[in-house]
């Protein structure tokens, strides 16, 4: 069973998200704060984080940048605040998804079999992409061409991460939106051309017998490697 850990003050909706992920074939256990839910993601290997925004000491965007500072664990924000800022926030911080209180337990186990589903083969042992002299870093979210790292905004990593994992594969502008963007994005899906277009501006020293984004007219984009 894949290990979920719940960052949940409220002992109540901890008990209840629990129970759903348990009968849902997962294996879940609870942080009541920041600060235990740092050891504990340091002591063993989750499969996801469900995280409270609004914790007692370390809060739930503190303890998004550690994560994300060491490990490509998906992680699903949960807070009463629904503010469009506080979403993209927590998206462009290296959310996965982001939901808000009061929800249903049913959406959120749907959310995380959505979210697992999109990082299939993320592991420490397979955590390395190497396209010529570009090295895509799955477990520490880092990108190196020519061994120097590349500074990529949020949106454009998780693009370029979501990509390296299905190389040659086409993706519509809506699958890229629901799969990197998530399923809480509004804004158009011409967000996608413009983060492609700045994707290709940061890797244009990449050897082009190596590989390159392609945009498949009509029908979408593509991470293509050389054959």
């Amino acid at each position: 069973m894949k290990p979920i850990l719940i960052v949940e003050d409220e002992e109540a909706i901890a008990r209840v998200l629990a129970a759903y992920l348990r009968k849902s074939g997962f294996a879940p256990e609870r942080a009541a704060d920041g600060n235990e839910a740092m050891r504990m993601f340091d002591s063993r290997d989750f499969s996801l984080v469900l995280l409270d925004v609004m914790l007692p000491g370390m809060d739930g965007w503190e303890l998004l940048r550690r994560i994300r500072e060491k490990s490509a664990c998906p992680v699903i924000m949960l807070t009463a605040r629904d503010g469009l800022l506080d979403r993209l926030g927590g998206l462009n911080g290296g959310a996965d998804d982001y939901m808000t209180k009061p929800f249903v337990p049913e959406e959120v186990v749907a959310r995380v079999n959505a979210v697992l589903r999109r990082r299939p083969h993320w592991t420490d042992g397979e955590s390395k992409r190497i396209f010529g002299n570009l090295v895509v870093d799955l477990a520490s979210r880092s990108v190196y061409l020519n061994a120097a790292e590349v500074d990529l905004n949020p949106r454009e990593l998780s693009l370029l991460l979501f990509l390296s994992e299905y190389p040659n594969r086409i993706f519509t502008r809506e699958q890229l939106i629901e799969q990197v963007w998530g399923m809480d994005y509004e804004g158009s899906d011409r967000a996608v051309d413009l983060a492609v277009k700045r994707l290709r501006q940061s890797l244009s020293h990449w050897s082009a017998e190596a590989g390159e984004i392609r945009t498949l007219r009509g029908t979408g984009y593509q991470l293509w490697i050389g054959e």
